[in-house]
Order: C-alpha cells, then structure tokens, then sequence
C-alpha cells in the first residue's frame, strides 16, 4: 500500500518563484548579491535549522526550512539571470541523482539494508566519474565532522580497524605524541600533534557510534548553561562575576550540576 502524502504545491512553489524573481528584479539589495555574497548567510541559515532540530522546535524548523528553501531559490534565480544554469536543471539534476543512486527502490526492487545502501551508494558515486572516494567531502564542514565524514568513506573501502580497542590504543598513543610536543617550544609540532590526536578521538567516537560533532555542541551548551547559572547566582548575591573567586565559581557550579542544569 501506498503511503499517501499532502498535497504537492505546485502553485504555490510557483508562485513562490515568482516573488523571489521580483525581488531579484525590483529590490536593489536583493539585486546587487551576488553567490559569494550571500554564502555566509546559506550556512547560517542551514545552522538554524539544525538549531531548530536540536530543540526538536517544530515551528522554528518550519520556519528555517522556508529560509533555506529561499536561498536555494536565490542561488537559481541569480544563476539564471546570468545564464548559467536554471531551476529546473537544479530539480532535474537532484531527482535524477536520487533515481540513479537508489536502483534498489526504483529499479531492481531489491531488498538491502541501511549498511549495503550506504557501500552500494559510494560505489555509484565513483562509477559516476569522481576520482578519489574522499572526494565530495566539503571543504568548510566543521572540523569534527569533516574528520567523521573522511574516516567513514576510507572505512568503507576497508581501510578502518577491525577492534574498538585498537583505536582507543591508537588515542592513547596520539597522547603521548602530544605529551612529549608540550616538553618542547615548537607551536607548529604542538598544532599538528594535538590534530592527530583529535583525530583519533573522532575515529573512536566513530567505533562507539558517537557522532563528535553532536557530542561537543550538546556539550558547549551543558557548558554555557551552568556558566549562565553561575552568573545568575552571583548577581542574586550582588557579587560581580569579574571580583569574584574561581572557589566561588566552583561552588555555584557545582550545585547547578546537583541541580541538573
């Protein structure tokens, strides 16, 4: 049986195009961007939606998602106008990316699991002319994920650990690489030593099916959430955060903890 789905708003799509296309044409800011110019505000927008899931705020994503829609349909308008490519080909390009590289559901009818999906999609992405199975991992990713990303697609081609234990051994080797860089004064070691052993930290959280990135955000905010709190007790107290002393931090950061902040 079918699943059955609302409505597709072609219409409206329609409509929507429309008024992104006069903006571009009347507006004179929206006229004068440019792709580069409003490349920062695409990542910024495409972290608010992850913001908005992180919160699992619902009318926030609904929000942030017609945000995203709208600089996909930016980026086509202003390729568009200077004819280098159009929506359409944006459309095309992408359904017929999902047919090809899922022949499992739109061919063969094929049962696979999630794990002969993922090695079958990175062979079809090869046989459609990349040179290198890293390629594709883009460049401005956030470290962490970056590092996740390039670990998984080498381990896929079996180039990975066979045990956990073998990369928590290679964590602790790491560490003692950086050990003896930190006895030394060269930064530039220092640097290149504590990015292995980032490194093998990610390859590990990788093995315990940990994804880093999600790991250190969930983490800042656990962080900021309580430093907030200490400032919060302090100004209760009439004390300024700046005089006052690393044991009286402790002290109201440890009851936030107590407290489950």
């Amino acid at each position: 049986m079918r699943r059955r789905y609302p409505h597709i708003p072609n219409k409206e799509f329609s409509d929507f195009v429309s008024i992104v296309r006069r903006l571009r044409h009347e507006c004179p800011w929206d006229r004068e961007q440019t792709h580069q110019s409003i490349r920062h505000s695409l990542i910024e927008e495409a972290y608010e939606v992850v913001e908005a899931l992180d919160e699992n705020n619902l009318d926030e994503l609904r929000k942030e998602l017609g945000d995203l829609l709208l600089h996909v349909v930016m980026h086509a308008t202003i390729a568009e106008q200077a004819k280098e490519f159009t929506l359409q080909e944006v459309i095309d390009g992408i359904s017929d990316k999902l047919i090809r590289r899922h022949p499992h559901v739109f061919a063969t009818k094929r049962t696979m699991d999630s794990h002969e999906v993922k090695r079958n999609w990175e062979k079809l992405k090869m046989a459609e002319g990349r040179e290198s199975v890293l390629e594709g991992v883009p460049k401005h990713l956030p470290a962490l994920q970056r590092a996740m990303r390039v670990q998984d697609r080498a381990a896929k081609v079996g180039f990975d650990w066979k045990k956990r234990k073998d990369v928590w051994k290679k964590v602790e080797e790491e560490v003692g690489e950086l050990k003896k860089t930190l006895r030394t004064k060269n930064k530039k070691r220092q640097e290149e030593e504590f990015g292995d052993f980032l490194f093998a930290l990610v390859n590990y959280a990788r093995f315990i099916d940990v994804n880093p990135e999600n790991a250190l955000r969930s983490t800042i905010e656990k962080f900021t959430r309580r430093f907030r709190y200490i400032e919060t007790e302090l100004k209760k107290a009439g004390k300024d955060i700046h005089d006052s002393s690393l044991e009286e931090m402790d002290e109201h950061w440890n009851n936030a903890k107590r407290k489950g902040v």
